[in-house]
């Protein structure tokens, strides 16, 4: 099993320099790397992007907290272009499963990229009502449960586990900390693991 790697990045220059690099087979972005990334305007930046990565799988996250606008905003993200992923967090800010936004976006055909999952209960939630033929990304918070004193390990297992079934679908092991944690999700099995460049740098 050969986990990609994915960088996790919005900095124009450093899209540009691991693009070229073999190692990285896709990039995720999210709004606050955007906003450090000095994005004024989400869409434009994010057009910049894809002039620069045209192949490579690439995640732009909805920032709507509803699921009516998640809807909306990952309709208009995914016209972008062919190898975008529209990433969705797995709950709001108030708690709340965006099951009803990835059920509509997933049967829409809409390659979804869902976020800030942090156990296998909320892995087999999303499993429920997504589709077996288009594409979705699982991605776990191993490095946020490890600073929360909790083992990420056991949830990535069982997320991988359940994810068997459906072959539409890849676990990927997110919120990096060290260069290890690419040993750790290789050897579990993990599809993908998203990196900061200074990481990808040291491996």
């Amino acid at each position: 099993m050969n986990t990609k790697i994915f960088c996790d990045i919005a900095d124009l220059s450093s899209i540009k320099k691991f693009n070229k690099k073999n190692i990285v087979k896709g990039f995720t972005t999210n709004p606050s790397l955007m906003r450090k990334a000095g994005a004024k305007n989400y869409k434009l930046y994010s057009k910049q992007i894809l002039k620069i990565c045209t192949t490579k799988p690439i995640s732009f996250e909805v920032f709507a907290d509803d699921q009516k606008s998640m809807i909306q905003q990952g309709i208009k993200i995914s016209t972008w272009a062919k190898n975008v992923y529209v990433k969705v967090p797995v709950i709001n800010s108030k708690n709340k499963f965006s099951g009803l936004a990835i059920k509509e976006l997933n049967n829409k055909g809409i390659k979804l990229n869902i976020t800030a999952v942090y156990n296998a209960k909320q892995t087999e939630k999303i499993l429920k009502i997504i589709n077996k033929k288009t594409k979705v990304i699982i991605s776990i918070f191993a490095g946020r449960t490890a600073d929360a004193g909790k083992d990420p390990v056991p949830e990535f297992i069982k997320s991988i586990k359940l994810a068997k079934k459906f072959k539409n679908v890849e676990i990927l092991w997110a919120s990096v900390r060290e260069p290890y944690n690419y040993l750790q999700a290789k050897k579990l099995g993990c599809h993908i693991i998203t990196i900061p460049p200074s990481i990808i740098e040291k491996i």
